[in-house]
């Protein structure tokens, strides 16, 4: 008889959950600019933010930050953003304020900021953040638990805490789908706790729709689901967030599209319908027709 031998142990699978790193995008890095446009979407922002100066504003996208100088490294002119002192009508809408002249605005427009540019982003999900900037807040935290000012610049916030009241004036991911309303326009947020302070979560969820038109072209737009709650002071400390102060934008593409097409019937079912209903006009008229002159006929044998 043959020697026994035992059957060699099977490998049992085993699973386990980490956390990724946040490694910045560099998808199609090395692509040509035409292939590289063609993967991606134009990605519209303009907020104001009528309480914080530009000097104490920070922005990034999916992590990489204008402070860090990594979003300039990403993101190159015509497609990035700009800020700017914000117009009358722009710090008239971000602080619902239509009494005071443009005179007293004009001197406190310039404690605001606007921001105002497009990107071109990756059809894949991503954060968009604007915020304080880490070295104002640093500054406005130490200058009100110390009593310590780090900086010798003036105090853009005058010894208070940031007020990140803020209108977003319009976010447009791609071309806007024609018949919807876009979510992410003329929407305001307001810090109405006693510090200002406080981050405006929204959750975006962009579903691809191809719109078509009779006697136009397809076109390929986005329809957003927006998710919106403000995170107060309390839980950001609590959970020991390394947030900022201010808004911040997370977006995601479904996996589903929609198709939307809006047609009209042929020129021949229309000509067929309009002979069917003339058609049909003039048998009843014969019938009626018919009908009264046989009845005036049989009345006038009666009557002779």
């Amino acid at each position: 008889p043959l020697p026994q031998t035992t059957p060699p142990p099977q490998a049992q699978p085993r699973h386990s959950m980490h956390l990724a790193d946040s490694v910045p995008s560099v998808l199609f890095n090395n692509a040509s600019p035409k292939k590289l446009l063609g993967h991606r979407i134009p990605l519209r922002v303009h907020v104001t933010f009528p309480h914080l100066h530009c000097s104490a504003l920070d922005y990034s996208h999916d992590g990489n930050a204008l402070s860090s100088g990594k979003f300039e490294h990403y993101h190159k002119a015509p497609f990035t953003f700009t800020k700017r002192k914000p117009t009358v009508s722009e710090y008239k809408e971000s602080t619902k304020n239509g009494v005071e002249n443009n005179r007293a605005i004009e001197k406190k427009r310039s404690e605001g900021c606007t921001l105002l540019g497009t990107l071109q982003v990756p059809r894949v999900g991503g954060t968009i953040s604007v915020s304080v900037s880490p070295d104002a807040w640093r500054r406005a935290t130490s200058l009100l638990s110390f009593g310590v000012d780090p900086s010798k610049d003036p105090d853009p916030f005058h010894g208070k805490m940031p007020n990140v009241t803020h209108l977003i004036h319009d976010i447009t991911f791609g071309a806007p789908f024609p018949p919807g309303d876009n979510p992410l326009q003329k929407t305001h947020h307001v810090m109405d706790n006693e510090s200002g302070v406080a981050l405006a979560n929204v959750a975006v969820k962009l579903v691809p729709t191809t719109y078509k038109r009779t006697f136009y072209a397809a076109k390929e737009t986005y329809q957003a689901s927006v998710s919106r709650h403000i995170v107060q002071p309390e839980t950001l400390a609590a959970q020991r967030s390394a947030l900022l102060p201010g808004l911040l934008i997370t977006y995601d593409f479904t996996p589903l599209a929609v198709r939307h097409v809006e047609s009209r019937e042929n020129w021949f079912v229309f000509l067929s319908s309009l002979v069917g209903i003339v058609g049909g006009v003039f048998v009843t008229v014969g019938l009626v027709t018919g009908c009264l002159v046989n009845s005036v006929q049989s009345v006038a044998k009666k009557m002779d």
